[in-house]
């Protein structure tokens, strides 16, 4: 005992949690996860391809469309793995190392999604405001800047995270809170001064989603402001159509997100398995609904995928 207390006693693993209390059912519960999981998959996969294998659909749109895609495929294979090895096998141990890389792609990936809805909301800008210098703007070389950009902002805000974890020894508990690996969780675990990791983390919240959730909504008080400038009836509702699907991508992103910070904030005293829910919905659902709503409304790239499976 006064080994753990003078915090020499440093675990080996950790151990991921699925939904407390409902261990009997975890079967039943892994029907509709692999079934989420394999949509996201194959839905993201069909839309990179699609947006491949067609030159037409070699425009700005479909090229921020295809970045998105590439961040969504990401977050469904990094939690995959674990998340699926505990309701399948109840398998729930996970290395120290491998937790921080864990994190480490699912908080870049989350910054990257987020800066891909930035510039897709900036894409609309443009596409509404000032159409005529649409093409000379969106440039393919400034579109392949703008994803370099989105993935060092990523891995350089984000490689702090395990860096700064690694630095601990772990001996209060080693019971995560989620069926994956998060920053936030993983290092209330450490017998140290976490201080630093706060205000980073804290921080690069701030500046991430914080900084692209201001900047969408500035890009949307412009476009109504250039949409409720126009004459035609008509015509605003066709301008305000073509934002129906990334506004649908912006709400699944950042409402669950938006309800985690409350919880975590305001109502701590709230039942964990709303949590653990809203967790599993701010990574799950993205990537599920995305393929889905842009398959849905963009009359393109369905009658792309149509042609596909009537072939």
């Amino acid at each position: 005992m006064s080994a753990i207390n003078g915090s020499r006693f440093q675990y080996q693993v950790f151990l991921l949690t699925g939904i407390p209390g409902q261990e009997d059912i975890y079967l039943w519960i892994s029907i509709p996860l692999c079934l989420i999981y394999a949509i996201s998959i194959a839905g993201n996969s069909f839309i990179l391809f699609i947006i491949k294998t067609n030159l037409s659909l070699h425009e700005p749109m479909y090229i921020f469309l295809f970045m998105l895609a590439i961040t969504d495929l990401g977050l469904s294979i990094t939690t995959m793995l674990t998340t699926l090895g505990i309701f399948l096998s109840n398998s729930r141990e996970i290395s120290l190392d491998a937790c921080f890389a864990q994190l480490f792609f699912i908080h870049a990936l989350e910054c990257i999604e987020s800066s891909v809805l930035v510039l897709m909301a900036f894409d609309r800008l443009i596409a509404i405001h000032d159409p005529l210098r649409y093409a000379s703007i969106l440039t393919p070389q400034r579109l392949a800047k703008m994803w370099l950009v989105c993935m060092l902002r990523g891995v350089v805000v984000m490689v702090p995270y395990p860096v700064l974890l690694k630095r601990f020894r772990y001996c209060r508990s080693n019971v995560l809170a989620h069926s994956y690996c998060l920053h936030q969780e993983v290092m209330m675990l450490a017998c140290a001064d976490i201080t630093v990791n706060n205000y980073y983390g804290l921080w690069s919240a701030l500046l991430t989603e914080g900084l692209d959730y201001l900047l969408i909504f500035l890009s949307y008080v412009m476009i109504l402001k250039t949409v409720l400038s126009i004459t035609s009836h008509a015509e605003c509702l066709r301008a305000l159509n073509t934002c129906v699907s990334h506004l649908c991508a912006v709400l699944v992103f950042y409402t669950p997100l938006i309800g985690l910070v409350f919880i975590h904030r305001f109502w701590k005293n709230s039942s964990p398995l709303i949590s653990i829910l809203l967790g599993y919905v701010y990574l799950m659902f993205p990537p599920l609904m995305n393929p889905i709503v842009y398959s849905l409304k963009s009359k393109h790239l369905r009658a792309r995928i149509v042609r596909i499976f009537v072939n």
